[in-house]
């Protein structure tokens, strides 16, 4: 091999190592974790832990008799957290009997 192919070889080397190490991005931090949310798109604080029930509203529009847009009517949220795994059938009806202990 040629001397002067491996000095220029050498050198490019060099120049792509010494530039990737200085224009290096500095890693940024991880992005806050997201707040829990229901199935309704509201925050799990906005919901009663006992009764299930959801303290949000949500914007509907209104029509009048004749059909035509007659502004926003804040109504409250009907969801009803389910967040699971919890069945399905304890969250829309509490149950009537107590746990069968063995």
């Amino acid at each position: 091999m040629e001397p002067v192919s491996l000095l220029v070889g050498a050198a490019l080397l060099a120049a792509g190592f010494l530039g990737g190490r200085l224009s290096r991005r500095r890693p940024t931090p991880p992005p806050a974790p997201p707040a829990p949310l229901c199935g309704c798109g509201h925050t799990l604080s906005q919901h009663d832990t006992e009764t299930n029930t959801c303290y949000a509203e949500l914007r509907r529009d209104t029509y009048d008799k004749r059909g035509r847009w007659s502004g926003h009517q804040w109504v409250p949220c009907t969801c009803r957290q389910y967040v699971g795994p919890r069945p399905i059938d304890e969250v829309f009806m509490p149950r009537l009997l107590p746990p069968a202990t063995d």
